[in-house]
């Protein structure tokens, strides 16, 4: 197998785990007091995604459905959530962003950016920060999928 292969995959699991981790603790802001990281992702998903079936937010989260139940649960009484029939198929229930949970993504993804802005500001050129985004546009084009 290919050394940069093996490298690229290494340092593609660094970053994932560690600087996710780094970031995660480090954000400082009111929002990720309030809410566990857990709820955040789940808004984040469903801000990205639309409206969703708690089994694929179970699903990309990795966990049992009952552990996305709970946060659902948390998240509706927030009134950050809503549940809402499929127009598809009404037996099946999707989880919907509310307006105070658009709003709390988006405080979220504020205090991040700022976060990772101060970090990389005086550690990247414009040109290392184009070749980044480059390079992780096409790695998310390749791990698209269908039917999760």
């Amino acid at each position: 197998m290919d050394k940069r292969l093996i490298e690229a995959v290494e340092l593609f699991e660094d970053v994932m785990v560690h600087g996710t981790e780094r970031v995660l603790k480090s954000v400082d802001s009111p929002i990720w007091q309030e809410y566990s990281r857990e709820q955040l992702q789940v808004l984040k998903m469903i801000s990205k995604s639309g409206a969703m079936p708690a089994g694929k937010i179970a699903c990309l989260q990795g966990v049992h459905k009952s552990a996305v139940s709970s946060r659902i649960k948390k998240l509706e009484e927030k009134e950050l959530i809503q549940i809402i029939k499929s127009s598809e198929d009404q037996r099946t229930k999707l989880i919907k962003l509310t307006k105070t949970g658009e709003e709390v993504v988006r405080q979220s993804d504020q205090a991040v950016y700022e976060y990772v802005e101060k970090l990389f500001s005086d550690q990247m050129t414009d040109d290392e920060l184009d070749q980044f985004v480059s390079t992780f546009k096409k790695i998310r084009e390749i791990l698209k999928w269908e039917g999760v």
